[in-house]
């Protein structure tokens, strides 16, 4: 397992393989125990509780007795339980309320990461920045009940303009290759609907690619939700775009986009953890997405780095992915910022040791202009 630093967080480490709780829902108390077992035996130490459902919360908190240090808990602000069934709330008093009776059952004094649950239209989001909602979030990040304040959202404009007020250290996000085509929506069911993909599209959404850029440059992390669409990214019946992914492709896809730490994982057995673990010791090919993208015909990724390394080896050593990733950001900016540059400065080669061998143009599957984007680094970068 290898994991990935929570840049606003501290010193706080998270698993690149995490859970969602959606797994563990309707098992028995000894079955969270052991899906438990098996999550730290395979070094995966990040979950997500977005369900307020009482029962997961008590078992939950029973499986982890006396090993919360072991583990980054994300728990969700706005996720209630009214009547025996899950509330979305924005109500101060509920939202309270629910906030305590999580800290309770979990049997902890505080979350790790509290995520502002599901907002996905701007005038939610206005309302909640507006109102007792939010004063009640930043004092729970004062008080120290949580460690960092977040927000889930499936909407890039949304999220892009909560990230924006400087109070969100970490987005949950849904992202996935077919998913990041799709212009911003206040629906979440758009994602999912066929029609939507019917006509085909060309490169991703530059509302997504934005948001990606904003959070990679401001240090605010992303944790992946919907890595597998559901289900349908797996399926050449149900995926958007006609072909089948596999699970280790998903994964590495959603892992090379900019800021992006971590991917929830819906796991609802022992055995569906190993094969997500299995991601590690999986070969080069078995991970490759570039493959499966550069070869569909409604859908086209032409001429935009993709992140997906098949420029290496370079032959000055320059990992090419990593310049093109800090160009964009820069590009996005229209000036170099600091944190950029600092990150750029401690790779090994940078753009200006470029040969113009032209032998990672002919690797790429997406036709990306590289020995130009060197051309263009140097002259932002200065080297």
């Amino acid at each position: 397992m290898k994991y990935r630093h929570l840049k606003r967080c501290g010193n706080i480490k998270v698993s690149e393989i995490a859970l969602g709780c959606e797994g563990f829902l309707g098992k028995s108390p000894a079955e969270y125990r052991s899906m438990t077992d098996k999550a730290f035996e395979l070094g995966i130490n990040f979950i997500d509780m977005y369900t307020s459902d009482p029962s997961f919360r008590d078992n939950f908190g029973a499986a982890i007795k006396g090993r919360r240090d072991k583990i980054v808990l994300q728990g969700h602000i706005g996720s209630a339980w009214e009547n025996g069934q899950y509330l979305r709330t924005r109500d101060a008093e509920k939202t309270k309320k629910a906030f305590d009776d999580q800290l309770k059952r979990l049997g902890t004094d505080y979350l790790d990461i509290g995520m502002i649950h599901y907002v996905d239209s701007e005038s939610d989001l206005d309302k909640i920045l507006s109102g007792e909602f939010i004063k009640y979030c930043v004092a729970l990040k004062e008080k120290g009940y949580i460690r960092a304040l977040g927000m889930s959202s499936h909407n890039p404009k949304a999220a892009k303009k909560a990230i924006e007020t400087g109070l969100i250290d970490v987005l949950m996000f849904s992202v996935n290759a077919a998913y990041d085509m799709q212009p911003p929506s206040e629906n979440v069911d758009d994602l999912f609907e066929p029609e939507n993909y019917k006509n085909g599209f060309a490169n991703p959404d530059p509302n997504r690619v934005a948001l990606y850029e904003c959070c990679e440059r401001e240090g605010i992390a992303i944790d992946v939700m919907k890595t597998f669409g559901g289900g349908d990214m797996l399926s050449a019946e149900l995926s958007p775009f006609g072909v089948a992914f596999n699970e280790y492709q998903c994964i590495e896809y959603c892992l090379t986009r900019p800021a992006v730490v971590s991917v929830m994982a819906g796991c609802h057995s022992e055995r569906e953890m190993e094969k997500l673990a299995g991601y590690y010791s999986a070969s080069r090919e078995e991970r490759d997405y570039s493959g499966v993208l550069s070869g569909m015909k409604k859908f086209k990724f032409h001429g935009n780095c993709m992140y997906c390394g098949h420029c290496a080896p370079c032959t000055a050593g320059i990992n090419i992915a990593d310049v093109n990733k800090y160009l964009n950001l820069s590009l996005a900016q229209n000036t170099v910022p600091e944190t950029v540059a600092d990150h750029y400065r401690l790779l090994e080669h940078h753009a200006g040791e470029c040969v113009e061998c032209g032998r990672c143009e002919q690797n790429c599957p997406f036709g990306v202009e590289i020995i130009n984007k060197m051309k263009e680094a140097k002259n932002i970068f200065g080297y």
